[in-house]
């Protein structure tokens, strides 16, 4: 079997020689004969559409995580909810995130990727409804548990799926939509819940679930799945659909048939799998960087935006727009390089600037407990707070397009599930205590936040391979020679 994969795998690294693409072992980065432009099949109506469908996900699940950080007040009034109570709330979020998570690889293995988006809209639909119309905080956190659960199978299923429909140069900027959306979809929540009454917030969330409804019925299956269960015969008509109807697609499908074979062949699917000699690498590095970035503070930020700007001394609506605004211009500003730079530069330059962005948010509140520079550090919090989102919105991004990329369809599902449990589990720790380290020390608690990112640095930068200019086989055959 070793023998079949191994030969598997030259065969494909000839064919990614004939194709004019060069693998550079020492970089792990790529030549591309074409100088990487975007041709006409590379963007479709119907690649359009799925990735709308994915941005409205990514949207609502937006929604969901910054919903907590502009009603905390109102909530806890109207409801009669102590801090620990509306951290609970808070935090429950991430719980039913560890539930999602924990079946996400196989629940969109065994269902596929439509049939998952199609069920899971459901929970988020009426997740929202439960919270505008409670009257009790079992039910409130309820709808929140259930939006949880829908983002934990979301944030795997999204970049997979993405990954998965797109070709080699638009895949990067294409995954990394979903990424910026969140980003949207929390700071729409921030600036319309300072207006609106947290009830009619919540009804509001549920327009990104009403607007996918019709549009699942029309998005294609992933033809990479579709290989994975056997159903070869519907590959060509899914390519053709998705790169169009003039689109030579015969060497795609073949090379996504051959190389799914000899994935069948010579391994076995199964939790146990991944952690085999050869998967090893790749699961510490994506583990890792997604555990350090939930240890990072990324849930807090999302869920106590309002309250570190109040606490900083500055003005929560001005501050949140202020947010809202560089997310988006950081958000588009990633797009359109991540496959020109690469996955690796901006990753690394994320997290420098989260681990730094991290130490002057905690650097603020050290002057403004020692009554220095009263006027400059609610200036410093401000700047600090909008690097770090800005980052966020790239890294996480770039996080999960690369554990869509490194791991072979055999073992994605395995790898997803473990990877975002892992990553849900350590936000809901950061998420639920949160409040209480803010409450020990607000200048602790930020320079805890970017030891991690700091030692995030240290992890991207000695770990993680490039990967743009591949098609998601091409990456797995030169992982899978370079192990050989």
């Amino acid at each position: 079997m070793e023998q079949q994969r191994t030969e598997a795998t030259e065969s494909l690294l000839v064919r990614q020689g004939n194709n004019n693409l060069v693998y550079n072992e020492e970089n792990s980065g790529v030549g591309v004969g074409d100088g990487g432009s975007v041709a006409v099949s590379d963007v479709t109506t119907i690649l359009g559409l799925s990735t709308f469908v994915a941005a409205c996900i990514a949207f609502g699940s937006g929604c969901a995580l910054g919903y907590s950080s502009p009603t905390q007040f109102s909530i806890m009034e109207d409801l009669g909810l102590s801090v620990a109570e509306f951290s609970f709330f808070g935090s429950i979020l991430s719980i039913g995130s560890l539930l999602g998570a924990a079946i996400s690889g196989k629940i969109t293995d065994l269902l596929g990727r439509k049939l998952t988006m199609r069920i899971l809209n459901l929970f988020y639909i009426g997740g929202w409804l439960a919270i505008a119309f409670t009257k009790t905080p079992w039910l409130l956190d309820l709808g929140r548990i259930s939006l949880g659960f829908t983002i934990g199978i979301f944030s795997y299923l999204m970049p997979i799926y993405i990954s998965e429909i797109t070709t080699k140069n638009v895949r990067g900027r294409f995954t990394a939509i979903p990424a910026l959306t969140v980003g949207w979809g929390i700071s729409f929540m921030y600036v319309v819940g300072s207006f609106v009454s947290w009830r009619t917030l919540a009804l509001i969330a549920t327009i990104p679930g009403l607007l996918q409804l019709l549009p699942l019925f029309f998005i294609p299956e992933s033809p990479r799945w579709l290989a994975k269960v056997g159903r070869d015969e519907e590959i060509e008509d899914v390519l053709l659909c998705l790169r169009g109807n003039k689109a030579d697609i015969f060497n795609e499908a073949a090379e996504i048939k051959d190389f799914v074979e000899s994935l069948k062949s010579s391994s076995k699917e199964g939790m146990l799998e991944i952690f085999q000699k050869k998967y090893v690498r790749q699961l510490l590095t994506v583990a890792g960087m997604i555990i350090l970035m939930n240890l990072g503070g990324v849930n807090a930020f999302a869920f106590y935006s309002g309250v570190i700007f109040v606490s900083a001394g500055l003005s929560s609506m001005v501050g949140l727009t202020t947010l809202a605004a560089t997310q988006t211009i950081v958000g588009i500003v990633g797009i359109l390089l991540i496959d020109k730079l690469g996955r690796r530069p901006l990753l690394l330059v994320s997290t420098a600037v989260l681990c730094f962005s991290s130490f002057l948010t905690g650097l603020s509140f050290f002057l403004k407990e020692l009554n220095l520079w009263e006027q400059g550090s609610p200036v410093l919090a401000l700047i600090g707070l909008l690097m770090y989102t800005g980052s966020t919105i790239v890294g996480a991004g770039i996080t999960s397009l690369l554990l869509s990329e490194l791991f072979p369809i055999n073992i994605k599902g395995s790898a997803g599930s473990i990877c975002n449990f892992m990553g849900s589990f350590t936000g809901w720790i950061v998420a639920y205590y949160f409040n209480f380290l803010r409450e020990w020390s607000s200048t602790g608690t930020f320079f805890i936040f970017s030891a991690f990112f700091c030692t995030n640095f240290i992890l991207s930068a000695t770990m993680v391979p490039e990967t743009k200019g591949r098609t998601l086989e091409e990456i797995q055959a030169s992982i899978s020679h370079s192990s050989v």
